[in-house]
Parts: C-alpha cells; structure tokens; sequence
C-alpha cells in the first residue's frame, strides 16, 4: 500500500505525457486531439491499445514502430518517465491536498509548453494562458494567508517585467514576448524558489548555448536559435523540488 499512491501516480502521469505528446502535434496541424485515432507518423497506419501503453510500448518495441519498423524518437519515452516521475516528487512534496491537483494540472500544461517550443519554436496562447491561470491557482490555494502570498506575486511580477524589457530592448532578437507569462507562472508556481529558479535558467541555458556554438561547423558564422522554454523550465524546478536557495548559499559563503 505505501507505493500504491506514487505508483499509480507515475503511471497517470506518463498517461497524461502521451496525450500532450498527441495535443502537440495535432494543434500544430489545427487536427481535432479530442476526436481520431492514434496514427504512425511514419506509415499513417492505426495504432493498437496495446502500443500505446506509455514507455513500455516503446521498451518492447525496441524503440522501433510494430507497423512499418521505423526507429521511433525518444521524445514520447523520455517526456512520459519525466512527467510520471514530477507527479510523485510533487506527491511526496505536498501529499494528497488541493494542491497537488493543481500542481499536477500546472505541470502538464507546462510540458506541453515546453514541446510546442521545442518542436516550433513559439508558444501557444491558450495553453500559456492556461499555465499561468493553474500556477495562480497553485499559488493561491498553497500560501497560507494573503501576506505570504503577495511577496510570490510582487517577486513574480518583477522576473516577468524583466524578460518583457530584454524582449522590447533587443526588439524581440534576444528573447521572445511570450517567455514573460511564462516565467510570471512558473514563479507563482515555485514560490520562494522563484528568484534560484531564474538564475538557475540562465546558467542551464548558458551552459546548454555554449556547447551548441562549439559543435557549429568551423568558420560558420550563422548564429544559434534555440527556444528558451526549456530551460525556463528546467530552472525553476530545479530549484521547487531541490529546495535549493542559491541566495541563503552565497550569503552564508
């Protein structure tokens, strides 16, 4: 009974990481992803129940297609066992409460943000709109009084209106408009590790940007575009489930 919960948990949420991967691609294209059936994008064949089992399809298959034997890509496994494995960290975190619904819903949305700039390079409005009305949520229901939650909001509020005024002083060639609600919800979603979490992104995307310039084809002069999602992302739960301050760090240093 003690891993009932946390298994049940990864596997609704590697359940949850197939759909977006569907939702992804299909809102791209305008197909309908409430309604059709589950095709091969290779051979446009119809999909089974039982190769659509999250990860262990994948692991049986050989990582190739049961239908036409194409080698499938990681992006289905990989984001299924990450977002399976965020729904149990997130349980152990904050139990069975209000709250971890909505973290759960935030956290979904959040990977279906992070794929749709991955694979396009931009960030839907409606799902943006949709992430940030969860995390406020989020925000909400987890502080305790009001006076906790104004310094998440007025901290929240200030990372966004800084990525918004790098977007309009590099007139949109540094960073894109949509990476300020991004990281305004990803702050109410993390809380007091907001401001780690920021700084935690830049030194992923730093680290991230510079192996890609040194693997450019030498004497290449074409610069490097890369979506910042990610690593929005990555930062900010990095530093909500480690509980890491890097502030408390370098002021005891």
């Amino acid at each position: 009974m003690l891993f009932l919960v946390p298994a049940s948990l990864f596997f609704f949420g590697a359940i949850i990481a197939s759909f977006i991967g569907v939702l992804v691609a299909r809102l791209y294209t305008g197909q309908s992803f409430l309604t059709g059936r589950s095709y091969c994008d290779a051979c446009a064949a119809p999909l089974t129940p039982h190769v659509l089992v999250p990860v262990i399809s994948y692991l049986f298959g050989g990582g190739r297609a049961r239908c036409c034997g194409v080698s499938l890509s990681l992006y289905a496994p990989v984001t299924e066992l990450l977002l399976g494995g965020f729904f149990v960290l997130t349980y152990l975190k904050v139990g069975l409460t209000v709250t971890l619904l909505c973290t759960l819903l935030s956290l979904s949305v959040l990977l279906a943000l992070v794929l749709y700039d991955l694979m396009h390079q931009m960030l839907p409005p409606p799902l943006l709109g949709v992430f940030v009305a969860a995390s406020l949520i989020t925000s909400v229901i987890s502080a305790p009084s009001l006076s906790d939650f104004l310094p998440t909001l007025i901290t929240a509020l200030l990372i966004a209106a800084s990525l918004a005024l790098v977007h309009f002083l590099s007139r949109g060639r540094a960073m894109g408009f949509s990476d300020a609600p991004l990281a305004f919800g990803l702050s109410l979603l993390t809380g007091p590790a907001a401001l780690t979490g920021f700084v935690f992104s830049f030194w992923i995307g730093a680290v991230v940007g510079i192996v890609l310039l040194a693997r450019r084809p030498r004497g290449s002069r074409m610069g490097v575009e890369v979506p910042f999602a990610p690593y929005l992302a990555a930062g900010f739960l990095l530093a909500y489930f480690t509980q890491w301050n890097l502030f408390n760090f370098a002021a005891s240093l």
